[in-house]
């Protein structure tokens, strides 16, 4: 493995495979086979196999519920799709994958991975002083939502009335005229 620089796999393709799940970005055991260029089954034996590496905080199964949910949100089939609850690796499981698959695919799609994680993590905390901002003033404008909403609608109305002048003022008169005296 000459070039650790190497981008095997788009950023696009990895950011698209991480999910917020209790509150905490993961990537799923399929995911991850498939971007590392392994079988599911292998993945999850090489994991099994070093299950002291995986405590709680850097790899977990996926309830029955959160698992249904995310098959709805991903679109996966019940035929063509996964049938056994799938492994959640968070940031550090993922890291700790490196250790226990040592193809040199594996280890730099790792190695991008752990770069968008800390990307992802660097923008949030970047962006964290706009939220804050974003969410204060969501917070002031709902004591104002109902004035903000009649505006809106006496603007709708001055909208439709102008619209009717307009339609009024192209109207062809119909009918007799007389000559005015």
């Amino acid at each position: 493995m000459k070039n650790k620089n190497k981008i095997i796999v788009p950023a696009e393709v990895i950011m698209s495979k991480i999910y917020l799940i209790r509150e905490m970005k993961i990537m799923l055991d399929m995911d991850l086979a498939q971007l590392y260029g392994v079988e599911t089954k292998q993945l999850k034996r090489a994991v099994s196999r070093n299950i002291d590496r995986f405590p709680v905080d850097f790899m977990f199964k996926l309830s029955t519920a959160e698992f249904e949910n995310l098959r709805c949100q991903i679109g996966t089939s019940s035929w063509g799709g996964a049938r056994y609850i799938p492994m959640a690796f968070t940031e550090q499981g993922v890291a700790m994958l490196s250790s226990v698959l040592n193809s040199d695919r594996a280890i730099l799609v790792n190695i991008q991975i752990i770069r968008i994680f800390t990307r992802m993590r660097e923008m949030l905390l970047a962006n964290k002083d706009i939220i804050e901002k974003l969410t204060l003033m969501e917070y002031k404008l709902a004591d104002h939502d109902d004035n903000i909403l009649l505006i809106f609608e006496y603007l709708k109305q001055l909208e439709q009335a102008k619209q009717q002048q307009q339609d009024q003022a192209k109207r062809k008169i119909i009918g007799f005229n007389r000559p005015e005296e």
